[in-house]
């Protein structure tokens, strides 16, 4: 069994994204800029948006943190949004969500320009992935596709299963590794006899958000198992939607949590901003 070591390999490419970002403001003579809007006081998201901001520092992309409060109205977002769409010094904009439930997010997210949606969210960028063209993809399943490439695992002809289908993680994730030529099969709450489908994987992406919910019995004896769940176990630990312990005996490849996919997502969003400036 090889550990994919997300931490590490996350290390790698934000030191080859820093390369990117200093080569660009010799050649541009500017530096690149993200926002990133917080509206709230959700501690789960001043964690990743301080996190986003530090690897903004780390491969020298400047950051602006616009924070709204809590009881902000939708005009006053859409205000922001609208302003930070039309500053040439930035290049990327990032909503953290969940927004507060009196906001209606999709009309928010709508408000940043393609070229800007570093989140890989907007109905554009997302049909030009489905269409297998250039664009700025997803973070967590870029992430995700850059694990399998660096560790080497084939994916031409492999039948992968993604377990889980929300826009943020499942489809996209299902369409790169299409696009990579892999046969793919995506489950969900209502796929008859799961176990089964998960058995027929070469590659099995987890991405649920249920804890410990893939286990030994679901997973092919070889197969690569990539486990995009953050949970708490029943002591509070923090764990993935598949059962580590039981599970990685039986597996060529298998990523952790905490230490897999997840420092990979925010890599990835500095990846994309390089991007994104790079096509301005």
């Amino acid at each position: 069994m090889i550990l994919i070591d997300g931490k590490m390999l996350a290390q790698d490419i934000r030191a080859e994204i820093k390369g990117g970002v200093e080569k660009f403001k010799l050649e541009r003579g500017r530096e690149i800029g993200l926002a990133v809007v917080l509206v709230g006081e959700n501690p789960a998201s001043q964690v990743y948006v301080r996190n986003k901001i530090k690897a903004c520092e780390e491969v020298g992309i400047k950051s602006y943190a616009e924070y709204l409060p809590a009881d902000s109205a939708q005009d006053e977002v859409e205000k922001l949004i609208k302003r930070l769409a039309d500053d040439n010094d930035i290049d990327g904009i990032l909503v953290q969500l969940p927004l507060p439930k009196h906001l209606n997010a999709e009309r928010i997210l709508k408000l940043i320009p393609t070229e800007k949606d570093v989140d890989g969210f907007s109905e554009e960028n997302t049909g030009k992935l489905c269409m297998g063209e250039d664009c700025l993809v997803a973070c967590t399943p870029n992430g995700v596709m850059k694990m399998l490439e660096r560790y080497g695992v084939e994916t031409k002809g492999k039948r992968a299963v993604v377990v889980g289908r929300s826009k943020i993680v499942g489809k996209p994730m299902a369409m790169l590794l299409l696009n990579a030529d892999a046969t793919v099969t995506v489950c969900h709450s209502k796929t008859v006899n799961l176990k089964e489908e998960c058995l027929r994987a070469d590659i099995l992406v987890a991405a649920i958000g249920k804890a410990k919910f893939i286990t030994a019995d679901m997973v092919k004896q070889g197969a690569t198992v990539i486990d995009v769940g953050m949970n708490r176990d029943e002591n509070g630990k923090l764990c993935g939607d598949v059962d580590f312990e039981a599970v990685k005996d039986k597996c060529a490849y298998i990523t952790p949590v905490p230490g897999g996919v997840g420092p990979m997502t925010i890599t990835m969003l500095m990846y994309n901003t390089l991007q994104a400036a790079s096509r301005r």
